[in-house]
């Protein structure tokens, strides 16, 4: 679904001459190989380069270096431009600046209409993405009235309105309570386990990275560490040292093995810290 290459990006700065002042590497020769309907994690703290990297896979960036595919598209030929930002949808972390519409409804089957989508499969397809992110019964409101667990559900029911093979959220639920964090990704797992869309989760909030199937861990715009949520979360002191945590069942686990008890290495869950403790009596 996603093939990034030596990839390679500077941001550059110039003065009022157009002369050049300041080159920022914020990705530094990346290679991401990504499946189709594969849950993947991007992790990194801030500065690590991880919503520039997703920028490319939505063609918002371009490469200075190296190459982006998208479902097999070059990210950099102008010609496949609409084609991939109709395969790769991007949430970002406001929804406040994705929705449009003052209707939820409205809002959700404009990304359709743009694509010119025949009236009847819109509101076909409106009802289909608000029922997949649970929000139908909401679908007369408007977005102002809505909570930010909420609204950011409406900004990914449009996105799934186009029917991209890959959704990619960036930070999107760093502004939302706990609460509206679960509806959030309650709302993503099914869409990855169900309809079998690819899922690029940019985070700082580790409890939302156990459930997926590959995790980059980004430091200084290079991936540092990859691998299956267990395989990452088993490596607590090198997180750490890259500034990051882990999640809270799985640090209370490494404080308890650390301090003697017999327990495996990258618990994630509490039913597998108490299954643990149980084998200890």
């Amino acid at each position: 679904m996603i093939k990034i290459k030596n990839l390679i990006h500077e941001y550059i700065r110039r003065d009022e001459e157009e002369n050049v002042v300041d080159i920022k590497k914020a990705v530094d020769n990346v290679n991401i190989d990504v499946k189709p309907g594969e849950f993947v994690a991007l992790l990194g703290h801030n500065g690590s380069g991880k919503s520039t990297l997703a920028k490319h896979i939505n063609a918002i960036l371009y490469p200075t270096e190296g190459t982006v595919w998208v479902n097999g598209m070059n990210t950099s030929a102008e010609e496949n431009l609409w084609q991939i930002r109709q395969s790769a949808g991007m949430v970002f972390q406001n929804p406040d600046n994705q929705i449009i519409g003052s209707v939820v409804e409205e809002d959700v089957g404009f990304g359709p209409e743009n694509m010119g989508i025949p009236t009847e499969e819109i509101w076909q397809r409106v009802e289909e993405s608000l029922k997949a992110v649970g929000m139908w019964q909401y679908r007369k409101k408007s977005p102002n009235k809505l909570s930010g667990g909420q609204k950011q559900r409406v900004a990914i029911a449009g996105v799934v309105a186009m029917h991209p093979k890959c959704i990619i959220l960036d930070e999107a639920t760093a502004m939302l309570d706990p609460s509206g964090r679960k509806e959030v990704l309650r709302a993503v797992r099914a869409l990855n386990q169900v309809e079998k869309v690819t899922i690029i989760h940019i985070t700082h909030y580790m409890e939302e990275v156990i459930y997926a199937d590959k995790v980059f861990v980004m430091d200084k715009g290079s991936v540092v560490m990859e691998g299956a949520p267990r395989e990452i979360f088993s490596r607590v002191e090198e997180l750490q040292k890259l500034r990051l945590d882990v999640p809270q069942v799985t640090q209370l686990a490494y404080e308890l093995k650390k301090s003697g008890l017999p327990i495996k290495s990258g618990i994630l869950t509490v039913e597998e810290l108490v299954e643990e403790l149980c084998k200890c009596r």
